[in-house]
Parts: C-alpha cells; structure tokens; sequence
C-alpha cells in the first residue's frame, strides 16, 4: 500500500505501464493510419472506382471503424483487470460507440452525395433525350 493514497503499489505500476503504452499506442497507431490509408488507395484502384474522394473517404471510415473495435475490444480487458468497478471499461464502450456512431454518419453522407450526384447526372441526359425527341417531333 502506498501511504497517503490507500493503493496497492502494483496497481500504480500497472497504471503507470498503461499510461506509456497508451503513449507509444498513439504512435504506432499514425502508422497504421498510414498503412490503412495507403491499402484504401490500393483497394479503390482495383475496385476500379474513378470518384474523387468520396469513396476512398468512406473505405477509410470502415477501417477505421475495425481499428477502433480492435483497439477497444484490447483494452476492456486490461482497463477490467486494473479497475474492479468498471468505470474506466464502461467509458470506453461509450466512447467507442460514439466514434463508430459519427464514422457511420459520414459514411451514409459520403453514399448521398454519391447518389446525388449519379441522379443529377442521370437527370441531365434524360432532359437532353426529352429535348432531342421533342425536337424531332416539331421538324
């Protein structure tokens, strides 16, 4: 036991221990961003979509959305083991469920404005089909 604090010691090492792998976490995880972002760039090429950035932008948010399920489902187990009353593992789940909640959001927006687009574009050459019979129709 720590005095001052009523804590077993182990438990601040363990937290301590935690805290410098959430540090070198962070790190490695821009990389694996980067990694992720250079495959979604290799996946929509063979997929063969010419868009701009729109579906490229929403492969990203799906991998993002596994990373962010990976990294929480590994940490409600270490957070539940150096914390009994679960706290920490309950704040987790909620922030998890909040970022997959926006990703999610931007995901249904990106397939929109795709759909918009695609209909305005359709809309277009049915107008022009429109006026080419009605102007076949005056001569």
């Amino acid at each position: 036991m720590i005095p001052g604090i009523n804590y077993p010691a182990s438990q601040i090492f363990w937290l301590i221990t935690i805290i410098i792998m959430i540090m070198f976490l962070a790190r490695a995880l821009s990389d694996v961003f980067f990694l992720g972002d250079l495959l979604t760039d290799i996946v929509v090429k063979r997929l063969g979509i010419k868009e701009e950035r729109s579906p490229k932008r929403a492969l990203r948010d799906i991998i993002y959305i596994i990373a962010i399920l990976l990294v929480a489902a590994a940490t409600i187990p270490i957070l539940n083991s150096i914390e009994r009353s679960g706290i920490l593992s309950t704040a987790v789940i909620y922030i998890t469920l909040a970022l997959i909640i926006i990703l999610i959001y931007d995901i249904g927006r990106i397939i929109y404005k795709i759909i918009e687009k695609k209909a305005e574009t359709l809309a277009e050459k049915l107008a022009k089909v429109a006026e080419e019979e009605g102007g076949k129709k005056a001569k």
